[in-house]
């Protein structure tokens, strides 16, 4: 481009092939990266284009507006016209179909992505295997063994838990009792009476009582 040209060429090509209206302001933004064309160059450039009458322009408020010049395309046809629409309607389909198409394998390419390759996935079998094979020698272990709890040993010793547990809440309840009478006309609080007389209670050593 010369600086002669001042890329009215480039802006005469580019209005021409889009056949759609533009200010001089849009033209700048969709030329500038690509030809690096300044913005004074382009609005003296549409002018200077529209003066020689190579292009159009139409006043919108306060707003040039440039065009191709019309009478250089052949007329359409409505014929031309419904085609285009047909087209166009065909061609939205397929790019609606094709962004579906893209989506799904963005997807399938993301889960792709995050899985495990070959190599991982032979490695992580063998650590399977390996661990498998410690179960099993320990579940043979288990069965070999002598020393079982059969079901009565098992039985009494759930007896003999229930039978301190009922004891453990009796005394507890006991000693809840004793210290309330007491408590009754002690003047200091609870905390201070058990710190007097060196008494721990079960929170107090984190213990607490079974349920059952």
């Amino acid at each position: 481009m010369s600086k002669k040209d001042n890329g009215a060429s480039i802006i005469l090509a580019y209005l021409n092939e889009k056949n759609r209206p533009y200010s001089a302001q849009d033209v700048f933004c969709n030329l500038q990266k690509q030809h690096g064309l300044g913005k004074t160059a382009v609005v003296k450039a549409m002018e200077l284009l529209a003066q020689e009458g190579k292009i159009k322009e139409k006043m919108y408020g306060k707003q040039k507006i440039y065009f191709a010049d019309q009478s250089q395309f052949r007329d359409v046809s409505d014929a031309d016209l419904k085609a285009m629409d047909k087209q166009i309607s065909e061609l939205s389909a397929e790019v609606q179909t094709l962004t579906q198409s893209c989506r799904q394998l963005d997807t399938e390419l993301k889960e792709l992505n995050s899985s495990l390759t070959t190599e991982e996935m032979m490695a992580e079998i063998q650590e399977l295997k390996a661990e498998c094979s410690g179960y099993r020698e320990r579940l043979e272990k288990i069965k070999s063994a002598t020393n079982h709890v059969t079901p009565e040993e098992k039985e009494k010793v759930y007896k003999e838990r229930d039978v301190y547990v009922k004891e453990w809440k009796k005394r507890k309840r006991l000693a809840s009792d004793m210290m309330n009478a007491i408590l009754e006309g002690y003047p200091k609080s609870k905390k201070e009476f058990l710190e007097e007389v060196g008494v721990e209670t079960d929170e107090d050593c984190k213990v607490v009582l079974p349920t059952t």
